[in-house]
């Protein structure tokens, strides 16, 4: 029987192109928006390329008396026009690069849309920024899979869901995952994503990393497929089944 591969991470706003490299590689990836929700994390915000440095993109959420919610239940703060805010900044720094025309009509009516939370707003740009580059892999949300748990057991729960004998593990994960091995005992694979950024063509400058995907696909177009896979690196095994 073939092997499954699965990929879990939240959903973030207008994520770095090493997210969709991880993406690539798996055959589901599930947004974990079960799980609580960081004020001020990348759930919320992103880089943009400014002239010698970066530009934060944040999405204002209401978040008063709402301590614990979950990614799933934060709603955006639909009284500060950030969308406008956003589109503008956008506009004045990437109205030159190449393939900004391209894509700036499809971006613009995602921002303006009617989406009232946060999660939906980031799943709905992550799957625009991955047919707009070219990627295929099947996505699902956690909170449809009635699962429960925490941590390194959550993940392991997701993995049986969604019946997967392989899990591509952020490098960023290898702490709380490696405080117990939860993975061979279930008939899992564990290995961690490898990422070295390349380097593209960018205006404004020079060459920044670690921005959102926008930069690349407003400045490389329909060669960011290929751009993506450029800095993959070796992943690692960390536990075998078997």
């Amino acid at each position: 029987m073939a092997e499954r591969t699965i990929a879990i991470m939240q959903p973030t706003y207008l994520p770095w192109i090493g997210y969709f490299d991880l993406m690539d590689q798996a055959d589901c990836f599930v947004f974990l928006d079960s799980v609580q929700f960081n004020k001020g994390s990348w759930q919320q915000r992103n880089r943009i390329k400014g002239p010698g440095e970066a530009l934060w993109l944040t999405v204002p959420v209401l978040s008063k008396g709402r301590r614990d919610q979950l990614i799933l239940d934060v709603e955006i703060d639909s009284t500060t026009a950030f969308q406008e805010k956003h589109l503008r900044s956008i506009t004045h720094l990437y109205g030159k690069a190449p393939y900004f025309e391209r894509y700036m009509d499809e971006l613009s009516a995602i921002l303006r849309g009617p989406c009232r939370c946060l999660a939906g707003l980031n799943i709905e740009l992550i799957r625009w920024l991955c047919m707009s580059m070219g990627f295929h892999t099947e996505t699902l949300r956690s909170s449809c899979l009635n699962v429960d748990g925490k941590r390194a057991d959550l993940l392991v729960a997701i993995c049986k869901a969604t019946g997967a004998d392989r899990y591509i593990s952020p490098e960023g994960s290898r702490g709380y995952i490696g405080e117990n091995d939860l993975f061979a005992p279930n008939g899992i694979a564990l290995v961690y994503h490898a990422y070295h950024h390349p380097e593209y063509r960018q205006v404004n400058g020079d060459f920044l990393p670690y921005l959102s995907a926008l930069d690349l696909l407003f400045n490389e177009g329909p060669s960011s497929l290929s751009i993506v896979r450029e800095g993959r690196g070796v992943t690692p095994q960390y536990s075998e089944v078997g």
